[in-house]
C-alpha cells in the first residue's frame, strides 16, 4: 500500500522541519507538500494530490480558519487535522474548526517539546485518517455493510440519543440542519471532546440545532426539545425516578476506555425507553457504542449509523454496522428525516 500523503501548513519554518522529521520517520507516511500560509495551501492543492492537510490555525493572511472551508474544498477529499497551540488554549477557534469540517484536532507543543507522546498520537490520528482515494468518491454511494439492516419499530419517538467523536461535530451541524426545530423529544449528545471544551460546544450547538443546549448535570429532568451533552469528565446516562427521567452522571470505565462513551448512554436508554428509543451513531474512530447499542437493540431499541461517505472516519459507525445492530447506514441528513418520520405529526408543529 502506498504511504499517506500529507500537506503541512504552518508559518513556522521550525514547527514544518520538526512535523516533517516527526512524520518521515515513519515508512507509512510521505510529506507530498508544505506551505507557509493558507492561501498557499490552496494553490499547491491545485497541483498535488494529498490524504490529510495539518494545518495552524494562526498564520500571517486570512489565517487557517477562515480559509478552512477554501482548503477543504481544494483538498478534493483530503481531511484536515488542526495541529495547533489554539487546540488547546483557544476552545472557541477549536470547536468552530470542527464545525466547519475539520477532521480532528491536536494542541502543538511548545518548541522543544515535539517528542515522545505527541508524537505517537500525531502518527496515530494520521493513520485514522487514512487514504483519502479508499472513501467512495461519490456522497450518496452505498457504504459497504455485510449484514443485513434490522426493522424499525413505528411506536412514537420517545428519546434520540446521538453519539459522535471524529468528525462528528461537523456531521451533528448536518443533523440538526435537517432536522425540524421540534421534535417534542428530549435529545441526549456524547460528543467525544475535552472537558474544557464543553462549554464552548454547547454554545455553538445551541445556534446550530436552534434548540436550547446544556452541559448535563446529576438529576437533571430530560424535556422534550432540549439537548443534554454529556460532560467532558462523565458519561450520560439516565434512571426513571418517580415516573420521571432524570440524568445520572457515572465515571466507571467504559469497554472502549472513552470518557464520556456512548456505550453507558445507549445501555442505559433501552430499561427506560424500550421500542421508542432511537440512537444516532455518527462519525468516530473506534468501537464505542457498539456494546451499548446491543443492549438498546435488545430493549426493541433503534439505532440508525452514519455512512461511510459522509464520515471523515467510518469506525464507529462502520462497528454498528457490521455487529447487525443498525436499522439504516446514511448521510446525517438523510439519518435527520428517518428520525422526523418517527416523532410524527409533532415534528413539523
Amino acid at each position: 500500500m502506498r504511504p499517506i500523503r500529507l500537506m503541512i501548513v504552518d508559518d513556522s519554518m521550525v514547527a514544518r522541519a520538526v512535523l516533517s522529521r516527526m512524520i518521515e520517520s515513519d515508512g507509512g507516511f510521505e510529506i507530498a507538500a508544505v506551505a507557509g500560509t493558507a492561501e498557499d495551501a490552496i494553490d499547491a492543492l491545485a497541483h498535488v494530490r494529498v490524504d490529510v492537510v495539518l494545518l495552524d490555525l494562526e498564520m500571517p493572511g486570512a489565517g487557517g480558519l477562515k480559509m478552512l472551508p477554501k482548503i477543504l474544498a481544494a483538498a478534493r477529499g483530503a481531511r484536515v487535522i488542526v495541529v495547533s497551540s489554539l487546540a488547546e488554549e483557544g476552545a472557541e477557534e477549536t470547536v468552530a474548526a470542527l464545525a466547519l469540517g475539520a477532521a480532528d484536532t491536536l494542541p502543538k507543543p511548545g518548541t522543544g517539546r515535539f517528542n515522545g507522546r505527541f508524537s505517537d498520537v500525531l502518527l496515530s490520528k494520521l493513520r485514522a485518517l487514512g487514504h483519502a482515494e479508499e472513501r467512495p468518491h461519490q456522497a450518496q454511494a452505498p457504504s459497504r455493510v455485510a449484514t443485513p439492516l434490522r426493522a424499525m419499530s413505528s411506536d412514537p419517538l420517545g428519546v434520540l440519543a446521538i453519539g459522535a467523536s471524529t468528525g462528528g461535530i461537523h456531521s451533528l451541524g448536518s443533523f440538526f440542519h435537517a432536522l425540524p426545530a421540534a421534535l417534542g423529544v428530549p435529545i441526549l449528545v456524547t460528543q467525544h471532546l475535552p472537558a474544557p471544551f464543553m462549554e464552548t460546544f454547547a454554545r455553538q450547538l445551541r445556534t446550530s440545532a436552534r434548540r436550547p443546549a446544556a452541559i448535563a448535570q446529576e438529576g437533571m429532568q430530560l424535556v422534550p426539545d432540549q439537548i443534554l451533552i454529556a460532560p467532558g469528565d462523565a458519561h450520560l446516562t439516565v434512571e426513571s425516578v418517580c415516573d420521571r427521567v432524570q440524568v445520572h452522571l457515572t465515571r466507571q470505565s467504559a469497554a472502549s476506555g472513552c470518557l464520556p462513551s456512548l456505550d453507558p448512554m445507549l445501555a442505559s436508554l433501552g430499561p427506560v425507553y424500550g421500542t421508542s428509543a432511537v440512537a444516532v451513531v455518527l462519525s468516530g474512530m473506534g468501537r464505542d457504542g457498539t456494546e451499548g447499542a446491543a443492549r438498546l437493540v435488545a430493549c426493541g431499541g433503534a439505532v440508525i449509523a452514519q455512512d461511510e461517505a459522509s464520515s471523515a472516519v467510518w469506525g464507529m459507525p462502520r462497528a454498528v454496522a457490521e455487529a447487525g445492530l443498525a436499522c439504516a447506514v446514511l448521510p446525517p441528513d438523510k439519518i435527520a428525516r428517518r428520525v422526523a418520520s418517527r416523532a410524527g405529526d409533532m415534528a413539523w408543529k
